[in-house]
């Protein structure tokens, strides 16, 4: 199982529990979706999306593009942006309990929520996709415009920079810090209190917010797409995957 998942009243809450880093891949994209898909059938009013002590995501498990070179890059790629979809798609409110680092895709996933709680202790953000040598795919592009607006986008993705805590908050990558141990019941808290909103209206007004995001992707995402999977999947960009693992991560 990649993803825990628990009730609190109106509230399902989505553990990411995929590993220490809960490094996305085709596994653990594909059960969110999955969970997000069960949670609208069941009614469920609001989700709060979670990470384990410490690390909410790693971002994309870059070992694992490595390992599996173009074949798994044509099948991760659609998966990923599917993921970040379904979260920015649900209905209802999400909230984001950013327990811990959320960096590069990790960053996206929280940017796709409607709220985020950060760790005000352990928790670095930022979106990184560009040290390691590889283009954004447009729905992480996107989700990042409507989260954080198009002025501060260049300044997010050009330097690849992670901001932790107070500067985390002053950049409005995070709306809220807590301490390790409240991260999650004010991530709950805050979802139980959007819940109380009206369904189609809360529904209808986050429908209105991302209308811009949502048309962007609908009439590029399929171009866009092919050319990012060129990309990824090429000697240079997998040379450069594989150098980043083994300079980084132990690879």
């Amino acid at each position: 199982m990649t993803i825990e998942v628990d009730k609190a009243g109106d509230v399902a809450v989505l553990t990411l529990a995929h590993g220490k880093a809960n490094a996305l891949d085709t596994e653990l994209c594909r059960e969110l979706v999955a969970q997000l898909e069960n949670a609208e059938l069941n009614g469920t009013r609001a989700v709060v999306l979670a990470g384990r002590d410490g690390m909410f995501s790693a971002g994309v498990d870059l070992k694992r593009v490595s390992a599996g070179g173009a074949d798994y890059v044509r099948e991760f790629l659609p998966a990923l942006s599917d993921a970040f979809l379904a979260v920015f798609g649900f209905p209802g409110p999400v909230v984001a309990a950013m327990t811990g680092h959320a960096i590069a895709g990790g960053a996206v996933l929280a940017a796709a929520c409607d709220r985020r709680v950060l760790n005000a202790r352990q928790g670095r953000v930022g979106v990184t996709e560009l040290l390691v040598g590889v283009p954004f795919p447009l729905v992480a592009l996107e989700i990042l415009r409507c989260a954080y607006g198009t002025d501060r986008l260049p300044g997010l993705t050009f330097l690849a920079e992670t901001y932790a805590g107070e500067e985390a908050l002053a950049r409005g990558l995070v709306d809220e810090l807590a301490a390790p141990e409240e991260v999650l019941p004010r991530a709950i808290e805050t979802a139980t209190r959007l819940a109380a909103v009206p369904g189609d209206v809360f529904r209808h007004t986050k429908a209105q917010i991302h209308r811009p995001f949502d048309e962007r992707i609908g009439e590029q995402r399929a171009g866009d797409d092919v050319y990012v999977e060129q990309v990824w999947s090429s000697a240079p960009a997998l040379a450069a995957i594989e150098q980043y693992v083994r300079a980084h991560l132990g690879g």
